[in-house]
């Protein structure tokens, strides 16, 4: 009767181990592929490391688009800045933009941040028409002060996404710039 209770115990014991095995292996690989969102301020507050990829959200700077022709054999390559209005990040991608792709418009990046602060982009993602803002980027908006709900829809990119020190930011209390 003791080998037989051994036995079962035997079994249930591997079977926990097995389970304990699958379940830490599933959860490694999720962490690996896990990608993050982050806006330049959350990147300011807390620099992540170079190797791990995450999505970067924001809007497109005004005026800081910069194209480069395609050399024989490369992709076209592109730098431009994303800013939440508190803060900015230089993005570079090489490869073809989406049509959507604006200065002033809402953009999400997916890729590395180098020892550099330079963002280097591995996909682009521009919004689908003039309405939508991604979930993400409409939190930003809300953190930096750029966009209070209660008064309304958010502001279109145009209207903020300047360096004017005599315009405050929609939402923000009277004295805070939108810069």
């Amino acid at each position: 009767m003791t080998s037989r209770k051994k036995r079962r115990m035997w079994i249930l014991l591997l079977c926990g181990i097995g389970l304990g095995s699958a379940t830490a292996l599933t959860l490694t690989a999720f962490q690996d592929n896990l990608v993050f969102f982050r806006s330049p301020s959350d990147i300011m507050a807390e620099r992540p490391s170079p190797d791990r990829a995450f999505r970067l959200g924001g809007l497109v700077e005004a005026g800081s688009v910069e194209r480069e022709p395609a050399i024989a054999g490369q992709r076209p390559s592109v730098r431009f800045r994303v800013t939440d209005g508190a803060n900015v990040i230089p993005v570079t991608f090489q490869g073809v933009l989406p049509d959507l792709f604006r200065e002033g418009q809402g953009v999400v990046t997916m890729g590395r941040l180098g020892p550099d602060g330079i963002f280097r982009a591995s996909e682009v993602l521009a919004r689908h028409d003039e309405t939508y803002m991604p979930p993400e980027v409409a939190d930003a908006l809300k953190r930096a002060g750029h966009w209070n709900p209660a008064e309304g829809a958010a502001p279109p990119p145009a209207t903020w996404n300047r360096l004017d020190p005599d315009r405050p930011a929609q939402g923000a209390p009277q004295g805070r710039t939108g810069s």
